[in-house]
């Protein structure tokens, strides 16, 4: 069983910018908060099969992920797969929306599942307890600041 982080924000811009924004390999260390480096992505446009390499940081522990983008419906929708370390695995799910005048609604789901079954899950949890869901709010307020300026 996956532990599941959702969360939404409304920005004041167009679905196009915070497409732009947040399928941008380079621009994630903008707002991405536990982002620490792109080590490699495919070049070009946003696009099923797509990878990307990402190094991340949790409680002061430096981790990479290798992504594939698993589905892509241009401004709308994403869907990454990612693997890390020692066989743990990850989903993060992108949904924009229109919400009023020039504003955008973006839905935020990340799934990760820990190597280990339930003994790795339990583990998981007690080292990071409520920290992906603090990261994942901080995250969208940041790209929130950087969107509306």
């Amino acid at each position: 069983m996956a532990d599941a982080v959702t969360t939404d924000i409304t920005i004041k811009a167009s679905r196009q910018e915070v497409w732009e924004a947040i399928m941008d390999p380079e621009g994630m260390a903008d707002w991405v908060t536990i982002h620490r480096r792109t080590n490699s992505a495919d070049p070009g446009p946003p696009h099923e099969g797509m990878k990307m390499n990402q190094t991340l940081c949790l409680r002061g522990a430096s981790f990479k992920v290798n992504w594939t983008l698993a589905e892509c419906e241009d401004h709308t929708w994403a869907v990454w797969e990612g693997k890390g370390p020692v066989g743990s695995t990850a989903r993060t799910e992108y949904l924009l929306s229109d919400d009023g005048d020039h504003a955008t609604r973006f839905h935020y789901l990340n799934e990760f599942r820990a190597p280990g079954g339930l003994l790795g899950k339990a583990a998981s949890r007690a080292l990071v307890g409520g920290l992906p869901k603090r990261e994942a709010d901080r995250s969208l307020q940041r790209l929130k600041q950087l969107l509306e300026g």
